[in-house]
């Protein structure tokens, strides 16, 4: 006889909405954010974990984000372990990757305990990336910064809000270490009402169905998820594969990826020690990466949680950029992520044709311009990610003006918000034509983007990768092309940037953002010539290229 708890069709309710719950918790962040980063681009994700900090179900937002909070939910409860430290209405925050914050300090997780009782039935968690929380520069990115201490103020999995009261000493912490207090303050309550509103809804569904048997439809999806992966696994090539790149500043990325019936081990011991700047990562951020790359390849289309990464190994070294050590700065931590996410997909696209495309632009593209708002007087920040191609499959052309595989679910935002909000102009939008990623099955286009600047003393800052290697093609395609930013100064001065901090903007000058196109896939030479006609007829690609590449001459 099946018990109440063991009920597949309540199971499969309680998980339903638990997944509902979570979606309900980036709509309440979404609407009541006060930054265009989160409200309009949705720089952000929100989960739920059990109480013991393992992954049950996420929301929307960026796929690397979501992977971050049980992390974060597991550090807090090592930290604050003592009776008495997590009490009903509390609210803890942590931005830190040395504690449980994974990713940059500007990525604010807010997480809070759902109780039944006494009992910690669950924890409702989100994360957003908060447009300055201090440091050296402005927006609290720089790559100059040699430590972590010049990137802004660090918030190691501490309590924020006591009971259900804030704690005032902390809120104004926040605030005064923020070039942006108000913005900042206003988006760190965004993120605690939707915590908040996740609580409420979860204890409303343990009342309904009652605790145990809320905690069993956990525990139970948990391991579906598992084995679904485990099923999968048995589906890959088996056998140890590995590759080795060099990266745009000269250092070579190294990755050997074991596969069997029962894991998958990812090995990146054999890589750089760590960087004096601010290009490294967290390990529990290479996990997300391995996490990212294992769904894709097992199970892309059901909800992740905790028993979907069961199968996965993996092996860091301490001190190296995959795994630095206190007091290493993480402010680009999302290039070298990056980085190490497309190094797995390259290894292993070569034997699995039917499942992985060939290199997509595979950079954030992130793009930090920033001032005094010429109507307001207020300091403003844009962080923008940006659009670019996605590489061909052996079936189809690649996507055009997509963000990255790392950025998920995003939008950019509207150029209505950035002329009213953010102080600048954003004079044109196109397709990217430069030549790149030709083939039988061409990668999709990046995008050329033009801000013009309508104050002086402003700065811009960005960091791009993919600038100096291309993304990558397959079968004798052509590689795609480059990330850059070329910056025209309104005296005629035009320069070309990848890496730039702080570089001071003045009236009318033109920050243009190009990113690149994916790679092909094949000899263009046997290209389709309805294919070729078809893209000229629709301008993606030019005649020159239709006739020197492609061999098509109307």
């Amino acid at each position: 006889m099946t018990t109440a708890s063991d009920d597949p069709i309540t199971l499969e309710i309680i998980q339903n909405s638990l997944q509902a719950t979570a979606d309900e918790m980036f709509a309440v962040m979404k609407k009541t954010a006060m930054s265009s980063i989160i409200y309009e681009v949705l720089d952000m994700g929100t989960g739920i974990t059990d109480g013991e900090g393992a992954l049950a179900t996420s929301g929307a937002g960026i796929p690397a984000f979501v992977g971050m909070l049980d992390k974060a939910v597991k550090v807090i409860l090592q930290r604050h372990g003592q009776p008495g430290d997590i009490e009903p209405g509390d609210v803890f925050a942590t931005n830190d990757p040395y504690y449980g914050g994974v990713t940059h300090l500007n990525d604010i997780i807010v997480a809070m305990p759902v109780f039944v009782g006494d009992r910690i039935i669950a924890w409702t968690a989100n994360i957003a990336h908060n447009s300055d929380v201090g440091g050296m520069a402005p927006g609290s990115l720089s790559g100059n910064a040699t430590e972590i201490f010049q990137e802004g103020l660090r918030l190691p999995a501490i309590k924020i809000i006591s009971r259900g009261e804030p704690i005032r000493s902390v809120m104004d912490i926040l605030k005064v270490n923020s070039r942006m207090p108000d913005v900042l303050e206003g988006d760190v309550w965004a993120a605690i009402a939707s915590v908040r509103t996740g609580a409420k809804r979860l204890v409303e569904l343990a009342d309904k169905y009652g605790v145990e048997t809320f905690a069993r439809a956990m525990a139970s999806f948990m391991d579906f998820g598992e084995q679904v992966s485990l099923r999968e696994l048995k589906t890959l090539p088996k056998g140890s594969f590995a590759f080795s790149e060099e990266q745009d500043d000269g250092r070579i990325f190294n990755v050997k990826i074991t596969i069997d019936d029962t894991a998958f081990t990812v090995d990146l011991r054999d890589n750089p020690d760590q960087s004096r700047n601010p290009v490294n990562s967290s390990r529990d951020g290479v996990m997300i990466c391995a996490q990212m790359i294992f769904k894709s390849l097992t199970d892309p289309y059901s909800a992740a949680n905790e028993g979907s990464f069961r199968p996965i190994r993996l092996l860091t070294r301490p001190g190296s950029v995959f795994e630095a050590i206190e007091p290493a700065p993480h402010g680009f931590y999302y290039e070298v992520e990056l980085r190490v996410y497309d190094l797995m997909w390259r290894c292993l696209a070569p034997h699995m044709p039917d499942r992985l495309a060939a290199g997509h632009f595979a950079s954030v593209c992130g793009t930090f311009i920033g001032g005094i708002h010429p109507d307001t007087g207020r300091q403003y920040t844009i962080i923008e990610p940006q659009l670019g191609g996605w590489g061909a499959s052996r079936t189809g052309d690649g996507n055009s003006a997509i963000f990255c595989g790392f950025h998920g679910d995003t939008f950019n935002c509207p150029a209505e918000i950035n002329e009213a909000r953010n102080g600048l102009y954003v004079d044109r939008m196109e397709l990217n034509m430069e030549p790149g990623g030709e083939g039988k099955f061409r990668g999709g286009r990046g995008i050329v983007m033009d801000y013009r600047v309508r104050a002086d003393n402003g700065f811009l800052t960005v960091g791009y990768t993919r600038s100096k290697f291309p993304a990558w093609s397959l079968d004798g395609g052509h590689e795609g092309s480059p990330n850059y930013v070329r910056y025209l100064g309104k005296d005629g001065t035009s320069e070309h940037y990848a890496f730039v901090t702080g570089l001071t903007t003045h009236t009318d000058d033109i920050i243009r953002v190009i990113t690149g196109n994916g790679g092909g896939i094949g000899d263009p030479k046997e290209r389709d010539r309805a294919l070729v006609a078809e893209d000229l007829k629709n301008g993606m690609i030019t005649p020159e290229t239709a006739r020197d590449v492609y061999g098509y001459v109307r």
